[in-house]
This record gives structure tokens, sequence and C-alpha cells, in this order.
């Protein structure tokens, strides 16, 4: 549905030259929901603007349901717009109007007749949670009501593809969980493709399918979500990845903790398990089978995209070899990863 290809983006500052986004390629299958992370600075607004050429890329291709939006005429550009609807972090709504009035504004630059218009917001009221709402004004409305009203403006038209661009950035957790909640929705009862840009991975491992990691303006890493937190390629991905799972330093063996091995040191291993895994007693086998001893310094369960999964640090005690045949024991059943070693 999204195709870009060496796409880039250069600003001028002064007689400088930056480069926003730099040779990126980028896939968005249709009917996805795909997510785009990457740090402050990273490109990624720059990016998802270039997608419906809010930002005109300096060179490359974006084709949008087959058409490379870059060769189009302004006139043509605008109706490959209504096929392709965007949602903001600050909402962007005008406050004197209504939800309604809101929602429909789209289709009223566009010309619709009043039964037109009707048809359309009305439904888009119910699925967005909003009809209770419809005669209300924005600075009646709490955050997440505001960004219902963005989404259902931004669907008003019927588009392919929805791009958030930090859709949930301005809002407290719980209600960043009912937007993506009703993303999800949207996805699936509408068939839209959705792309995201945000810093957040609480995000992606909620909705997204796939992701991809943008760093100084390249993409440095793409997968599908599950195999993204089984493993993670770049030291970023990785560090997003811990964040996503709340791991930190453990203070009791911080001070004794070194990366590299040496003689009488127990590895700290970082375990990954995903589904059924999650529940078998993989740990408890192992050391009875092989005469070991598993101190656990973090543990967390997660759902990432539909799929439980549960992350584990452990230190590993015992002789040599028997530490050695449980990790291969546990590298058969589950993702191991060495993460460093206790003195």
């Amino acid at each position: 549905m999204i195709e870009l290809k060496n796409l880039n983006k250069v600003f001028k500052a002064g007689n400088k030259e930056v480069k926003a986004v730099d040779g990126i390629n980028l896939s968005v299958p249709e009917g996805s929901i795909y997510g785009v992370i990457g740090s402050s600075g990273a490109g990624k607004s720059t990016l998802i603007r270039c997608v419906n050429l809010l930002e005109r890329p300096t060179s490359g291709q974006v084709m949008v349901d087959g058409q490379d939006l870059m060769q189009l005429n302004d006139r043509q550009l605008r109706d490959a717009r209504r096929n392709i609807g965007m949602i903001f972090q600050h909402f962007n709504l005008l406050s004197s109007r209504t939800v309604f009035d809101n929602i429909a504004l789209p289709l009223e630059l566009a010309g619709a007749s009043r039964q037109a218009i009707d048809e359309a917001v009305l439904p888009l009221l119910e699925l967005t949670g909003l009809s209770d709402k419809r005669d209300s004004y924005p600075s009646q409305l709490s955050g997440g009501q505001k960004q219902r009203v963005a989404i259902a403006r931004a669907l008003a038209s019927k588009p392919k593809v929805l791009l958030c661009d930090e859709a949930t950035s301005a809002l407290d957790p719980q209600t960043t969980a009912s937007i993506l909640a009703l993303l999800k929705d949207i996805n699936r009862q509408l068939k839209i493709t959705v792309l995201i840009i945000t810093h957040e991975m609480d995000v992606v491992k909620s909705i997204c399918d796939r992701v991809a990691i943008l760093s100084h303006g390249c993409l440095i890493e793409e997968n599908d979500v599950e195999q993204f937190f089984l493993n993670p390629k770049t030291e970023l991905a990785r560090e997003f990845v811990r964040s996503a799972i709340h791991e930190k330093p453990v203070a009791e063996v911080e001070s004794r903790f070194q990366q590299e091995k040496t003689p009488g040191a127990n590895p700290v291993i970082r375990i990954t398990f995903v589904g059924q895994r999650v529940v078998e007693p993989l740990i408890t086998q192992a050391a009875r089978k092989f005469d070991t001893d598993f101190v656990i310094l973090q543990a967390d369960i997660e759902t990432v995209h539909d799929k439980v999964m549960g992350f584990l640090m452990v230190e590993v005690t015992g002789d040599e070899p028997s530490i050695e045949a449980s990790l291969d024991f546990l590298s058969e059943n589950v993702q191991v990863e060495v993460v460093g070693y206790v003195g």
C-alpha cells in the first residue's frame, strides 16, 4: 500500500545541509499496522509528512496505492490525499466548531451535500464513541475525546491509509491504551492501512504488526514485532526492547557485574519466552537435570502483538560444564542471550 524508494529529504540551515531522511526504502503492506520508532530528532515526523507530501522529498519515490505522488500535479495530488487520512499529536481541532462540524470539515471542503455529510459523520461518531458529544465544542472535551474527534475527521473521506504522527504522546497511559484499541479496531473493521510514528515502544508492542527503527534519518532495522522483541539486532533496538519490558540494572549485582568472562564468574542470561513456553517449567527442568541453580534478578510478562511473552533475567550458578549444558538445553526451547557475568 505504501512504498518509499530511496527517499531523501534535505533541509538547508544557513550554509549547511541537514539530511532529515537519508535513502530510506520502506514497504507497508495493505491492511497492516506499521510502526516507525526512533529517538527525538531521528527524522520520524519528517518521514511521515513525506508520505502525503506535506514535506516534499528532495528525491526518491513515494508510492501510495500504486500512485507515485511525486509525479502528480497539484490537482491530482489533492485528489490522492483524500485517500490518506492523518492525525497529529495536538489534535488540530477548530475551537469554534462542534464535534460534528469538525468531523464534517473535510467533506464540506470537498463540496459534499448535507445528506452525504450526515451519512458519513453519524457512523463515525458511533465508531469513535462520540455520539453523545456531537454538539460539544473542543473546550468541553478531554484529551482522549479530542483525539477521537481528530481520528473521526481523518476517516471522514474514507481513506485507504491513516497516518499517525505521535498520536498518543500528549495522552496519559490509560487514555493512550483506549486510543490504541480504537486504532486497532478501525484497522480491523475498515481494513485501513495504518502507519504510526512514535517514540514509545508500548505503542509498537500493543498494536503494530511490523516495526522499523530510524536513527539520524536512516532506517537501521526492520522486522515483524514478535521477532523484533525476540531478536533485536542493533544496540538501539535492544535499548527500545529493554525500555518496553522495563528492564533496568539490578542493584544487588550491579557492583559485581562485568561484560567479560573471568574464572569463577557466573553468567547472567536474558530468557525470552513466547506463548505456551511462558507456562512451561523449563527453568526447573534445567536446574534438576543439570544440577544448576537460577537466581531470578528480574521478571516481566508482556502482551506483544496479541501474544504473551515472558522476559526473565537470571544468574546461573554451578560448575562450568553443568552451566553450559543448562544453557544449551534452554537455547533449544527459548531465546537465550548471555548479557554479562557476575564475579
